[in-house]
């Protein structure tokens, strides 16, 4: 049970190390873990802009997480009292990435295994997603997902186009067609870099341009 500030002024040395250590080593764990999370979140970020405000507030998210179950769990009112203190506020930043929300639920799970006295927990958790986050990484580095957005004129061409693409795995995501020509969105799984298949596009007579942009997951068309 966690002390009040009170009982610890009547606790002779002795008695108040022995009930400040435990505390002090569960925040100490807590904000290690915290630094690692940030470190393996920013190996593991992928997108456009890395939010260096989000990651320190996952280094200190397991710590403040565990403050509070280090808190609640000697309490039963208190508890109750926190529980419904933190229902009523709103969070409205959004999180768009999933991966950002998964680091979010590794900090907070994080912070309630230590702070309930389960470190081991904290650990193997921890291990067992950058091991997933290691092998999913290795995997994604051979294959990469493209969008490619092709310019071109005439109904001809779309054999040529079919014949090329066909060595890929792809999907066509739309085609606009106007009077000056036709836009056609694809796309691709690109394996090892292998990007030659643009020049080959391009050497094309009837294609004007062809755009390449990086898939992750949320091309809006």
């Amino acid at each position: 049970m966690i002390p009040t500030l009170t009982e610890l002024l009547q606790l002779d040395m002795a008695d108040l190390l022995a009930r400040l250590v435990p505390i002090l080593l569960a925040l100490g764990v807590s904000f290690a873990l915290g630094l690692l999370i940030y470190g393996v979140y920013q190996r593991a970020f992928r997108g456009v802009v890395f939010n260096h405000a989000f990651a320190v507030s996952l280094a200190l998210m397991t710590t403040l997480t565990t403050m509070i179950t280090l808190a609640i769990s000697s309490n039963i009112a208190l508890s109750l009292g926190m529980v419904g203190a933190l229902s009523i506020v709103r969070y409205r930043t959004a999180i768009k990435d999933p991966m950002d929300l998964l680091f979010l639920f590794w900090a907070v799970t994080t912070g309630i295994t230590i702070g309930a006295n389960m470190h081991y927990i904290a650990f193997i958790g921890a291990v067992i997603v950058i091991l997933t986050l290691v092998f999913i990484s290795r995997y994604s580095t051979n294959t990469q997902k493209y969008i490619l957005v092709i310019h071109y004129s005439g109904e001809e061409i779309d054999e040529a186009l079919r014949r090329i693409l066909h060595q890929r795995r792809y999907q066509i995501k739309s085609k606009t067609v106007r009077q000056s020509g036709a836009e056609l969105a694809v796309e691709i799984v690109v394996r090892n870099d292998n990007l030659a298949f643009v020049e080959t596009l391009k050497g094309l007579p009837a294609i004007s341009a062809v755009t390449l942009v990086q898939y992750s997951g949320d091309y809006g068309g």
